[in-house]
């Protein structure tokens, strides 16, 4: 079968965008997937979801944060950032989405868009209402572990040991 001339092929954009939730929470990309499709079809409906064709190319995450890559038609960045806002919880784990950049190729996005080397994240012990815990700890935030779950908090509700 013949490749189709450039000039009618497909042209694709892609988002990317950054996952925070919990410290102890679990996301696959399969999850993600799912629910970017169940956004899209409420919120655009068949025809729109089928327009935007929203698929997850890339994903990566661990201890309560991460990155994906979403490939969308060109043309319909909008409807698919629309979408993406709707997202507010996986899996029953509540997240937070955050579309950092759009760019034309895999590679630029990620480059440009979802470099971690910035990203300093680690557990540590701090105090927290007058009792030693354990806290993730990223950027100037943590999210401090109670009996069994979290709390999130600024560097001025928290002191390190």
């Amino acid at each position: 079968m013949k490749h189709l001339p450039k000039h009618l092929r497909p042209r694709w954009r892609y988002l990317a965008v950054s996952l925070e939730t919990w410290g102890d929470e679990r996301i696959g990309r399969r999850s993600f997937q799912r629910e970017l499709w169940y956004a899209g079809q409420n919120l655009l409906g068949d025809p729109g979801s089928a327009d935007a064709d929203l698929s997850v190319v890339r994903f990566d995450f661990t201890d309560g944060i991460g990155g994906a890559i979403v490939k969308v038609r060109h043309g319909e960045t909008e409807p698919a950032r629309a979408a993406l806002a709707c997202i507010d919880e996986i899996d029953g784990a509540a997240v937070g989405i955050r579309v950092r950049g759009i760019s034309g190729t895999i590679r630029a996005a990620e480059e440009n868009y979802l470099g971690r080397d910035g990203q300093d994240s680690g557990e540590r012990n701090v105090v927290f209402g007058n009792e030693e815990r354990v806290a993730v700890l990223r950027d100037g935030v943590g999210d401090v572990r109670l009996d069994e779950a979290f709390v999130g908090a600024t560097d001025l509700d928290y002191h390190l040991v």
